[in-house]
């Protein structure tokens, strides 16, 4: 650690602002941390740090990744990126320049200031995969040239430039697969599928299958997935790692589940499968059980609840804005 500086680490999180960035903070700011927060509201919002704008252990600042910048931490928590199909492609070459750019100004800020990095990375990097369950010796099966691949190549180039940089530079790294994950500040217009559903159902309108909803996916609750983050970063495994829940649903499954708790009278209806979708998703978290001794304990049954009552706030809150 630098000389001069306190004992209490300092914490950049890039994308701070968003879905998993603002969990991440909350754990961090509850843990005592000094937390600096980085977003340009792309798809973070101010209100989910809104409890700790103006603490004196907490600083938001509006800047884009793309662009360097120049700090003094100790910790980097680089979760800046669109993660949803929709949020992505609308600017696939800026997902592309904030996934290379963004982790290229984030290394070189961690290699100036001695700082720990860890990289949110996606198990999209496996892409549509031949090999299932997914073991983070897979290399994937990905297409390069299709519209997912803005993100999936996206992320496939920070994770090099990440062993790269720590075999060129020293630069300490974490490099994390983040498999689906869901929880309370989803938004209601992201694409993922969990959100879909809920937010279909909440409006009374009919759930939308892509493909006959035999394709799988395995959903981990938010509060997990921090866990499994905070884990990694603070333990001696460099990654790649992935972190996600090993139990596997059909998206039909799912869609079955969130209509049971909000209307059960609601159709599903069918439409075609979207380009590269994988038709499988399933994490195996050997690696995270035998170096974090994590793994995750909460269900989907379990998740879905909380996840539907802070969609429902939401969207009340959007349709009676004087509520």
């Amino acid at each position: 650690m630098p000389s001069g500086r306190s004992v209490k680490n300092i914490h950049l999180v890039t994308g701070g602002a968003g879905f998993l960035g603002s969990h991440l903070v909350d754990r961090l700011m509850e843990a005592g941390e000094e937390v600096i927060c980085l977003d340009n509201y792309f798809t973070g919002r101010k209100v989910n740090i809104a409890r700790w704008i103006g603490h004196p252990r907490f600083e938001l600042i509006r800047h884009d990744v793309t662009e360097p910048i120049k700090l003094e931490v100790d910790r980097i928590w680089h979760l800046a990126c669109p993660a949803s199909p929709i949020h992505y492609q609308f600017n696939p070459v800026k997902t592309a320049k904030t996934s290379f750019l963004g982790t290229y100004n984030m290394l070189g800020l961690a290699r100036r200031v001695g700082a720990r990095l860890l990289l949110a990375s996606t198990s999209e990097v496996y892409g549509d995969p031949e090999v299932h369950p997914q073991p983070e010796s897979y290399r994937g099966c990905v297409n390069p040239i299709g519209v997912r691949s803005c993100y999936d190549e996206g992320k496939r180039i920070a994770e090099t430039l990440c062993f790269d940089y720590q075999r060129m530079n020293g630069v300490e790294v974490r490099v994390m697969r983040i498999f689906n994950t869901y929880g309370p500040r989803m938004l209601p217009d992201d694409g993922r599928v969990v959100s879909n559903f809920i937010v279909q159902a909440l409006r009374g309108e009919p759930l939308t299958l892509y493909g006959d909803g035999s394709q799988t996916r395995s959903f981990c609750y938010v509060s997990d997935l921090i866990e499994g983050m905070m884990r990694l970063m603070n333990g001696a495994h460099t990654g790649p790692m992935n972190i996600g829940n090993p139990d596997e649903f059909t998206i039909r499954q799912l869609a079955e589940l969130v209509r049971a708790r909000i209307n059960p009278a609601l159709p599903l209806i069918e439409k075609p499968l979207p380009q590269d979708d994988p038709m499988q998703r399933k994490p195996v978290i050997d690696l995270a059980r035998e170096q974090l001794n994590w793994h995750p304990t909460v269900s989907l049954e379990q998740g879905l609840d909380p996840t539907i009552d802070s969609f429902r706030k939401v969207l009340n809150f959007r349709d009676h804005p004087e509520a």
